[in-house]
């Protein structure tokens, strides 16, 4: 299943990357095929005509599995990630889309559901419910375990039946 990871943080290399990619690990059971870190892409990310980004947004979209993460700022997903995200058409992304957050404590953490799921929705992903993290815990596997065991089947269902309309082979 070809899986990807998508995060808004502002700083390469960050805690939302490492949680993001252990999130993608667990779901498709190896590492994701693609990890986009926006922070890397500087200026091209304003760029309407970069054609690096478009071949991001590409194989995002293409993804199976997609994780798009970001750390919580004002309450919602970052600037960054809205940059991203934008270049999306309303059917721009076809497979299950992971909403996960991170932040400083519980205060935002219904955060996922309430701003980054509906736009992840909004741009064709089948989303699963979406996760939060507070940023201490961020590589603490048991910050993650009960909510995996709710989305796995779910996620597993939805990407068997992509891999079949794909391949021609049902489910």
């Amino acid at each position: 299943m070809p899986s990807a990871v998508v995060v808004g943080n502002p700083k390469p290399g960050s805690r939302t990357l490492a949680a993001a990619t252990y999130v993608a690990r667990e779901l498709a059971g190896g590492e994701p095929d693609l990890v986009v870190d926006l922070a890397t892409l500087g200026p091209a990310l304003l760029d309407w005509q970069d054609p690096g980004v478009a071949a991001l947004v590409a194989e995002v979209g293409a993804a199976d599995l997609v994780v798009v993460a970001s750390p919580t700022y004002k309450a919602t997903y970052t600037g960054l990630l809205k940059l991203f995200l934008d270049r999306f058409s309303t059917d721009g992304l076809r497979g299950v889309a992971v909403p996960l957050m991170l932040g400083a404590g519980p205060a935002h953490a219904l955060a996922p559901e309430l701003t980054l799921r509906p736009l992840l929705a909004e741009i064709g992903g089948t989303t699963v419910r979406g996760h939060y993290v507070v940023d201490s815990r961020h590589d603490d596997p048991a910050a993650y375990a009960e909510w995996l065991a709710r989305v796995r089947p779910v996620v597993d269902a939805h990407t068997r039946v992509q891999a079949g309309a794909r391949t021609g082979v049902p489910a």
